[in-house]
């Protein structure tokens, strides 16, 4: 009993650590894009936390993948959620509040849910999901609708961030397949690192290197992101994976929008408008009802 409870209370703490510290990331992110390209910023960030948690591997004579095919899906894993979850994530709040971009990223779960639905056996949507399903995507209307103050959101920036949220939850259900031997540290090495070397190469192509332009501002982000989004978020993330199933791992998101909102507002002075707080309400406890549904089904 005692194990378990220790076992419960780790996944619990993991969790705290990606509610607080992702809900910070995006905070960190906006400072950063303003001086840095942004798939060239988000680049380092996973390249050296990648390789920093590789060379620990090495280092202590982890237990590496033994397979092929393991590394394969480990890095596939690591650009859909990487690549395409946080590269198009960095490269939407070039135009969009932090505070906006965490209330779109609090779609993960309805994503998530309906990628479960259909590729994870024995999960199904019952009907009160699909009306959480309905009431999340209502709130995500509010925040898109065109009159009032809605009207200074970018919405193509928003697009990119509903694109974002899609291809981190398809990378979420993907990694609950990985099988293998590998220490969780080497696997999550091995996503990062995967996940660093597309964006780089994404950077290349279009060109970013001749804009690179190192600040202070942009060194801080980039640190920070590292230790407290990378090494410590993402991997309490995947651990937190392996412990509970995706859709409560998810639902860090419900309390991300609440973190980056208040830091956004406090420090970046980013505005907080009524509509935006309708829109997170209807969001998140359209998340909520298809979390706590889900739940009963499993």
């Amino acid at each position: 009993m005692g194990k378990i409870l220790s076992e419960n209370g780790k996944a619990l703490f993991a969790y705290v650590l990606v509610c607080f510290f992702w809900g910070s990331t995006y905070l960190a992110i906006k400072i950063g894009v303003q001086d840095m390209p942004p798939m060239f910023f988000a680049s380092v960030r996973f390249i050296v936390a990648g390789g920093l948690m590789l060379l620990f591997s090495k280092i202590r004579s982890l237990t590496f993948p033994s397979s092929f095919k393991e590394v394969a899906l480990l890095s596939t894993v690591g650009l859909f959620m990487l690549l395409g979850g946080n590269g198009l994530v960095v490269f939407a709040e070039q135009w969009v509040d932090s505070g906006v971009a965490s209330l779109m990223i609090a779609t993960v779960p309805i994503f998530v849910a309906i990628l479960e639905h259909f590729f994870i056996k024995g999960t199904k949507l019952t009907l009160k999901s699909v009306f959480g399903l309905l009431l999340g995507f209502l709130g995500v209307y509010f925040l898109l609708h065109p009159s009032g103050d809605s009207s200074s959101i970018n919405l193509e920036g928003v697009a990119v961030l509903l694109a974002a949220s899609f291809l981190w939850s398809s990378g979420t259900v993907l990694s609950k397949k990985v099988r293998g031997n590998g220490s969780i540290v080497v696997k999550i090495g091995i996503q990062m690192f995967a996940g660093g070397i597309g964006l780089t190469i994404t950077s290349l192509i279009s060109g970013e290197l001749s804009r690179v332009r190192f600040t202070t501002n942009s060194l801080y982000a980039i640190v920070y992101l590292i230790v407290f989004g990378s090494l410590i978020g993402y991997s309490s993330y995947i651990y937190l994976l392996q412990k509970w199933p995706a859709t409560r791992a998810g639902t860090y998101a419900y309390v991300n929008p609440i973190v980056a909102v208040t830091l956004g507002a406090l420090l970046l002075g980013e505005r907080v408008t009524f509509l935006m707080m309708i829109s997170m309400a209807a969001i998140l406890v359209g998340v909520i009802i298809v979390q706590r549904s889900k739940i009963r089904v499993d």
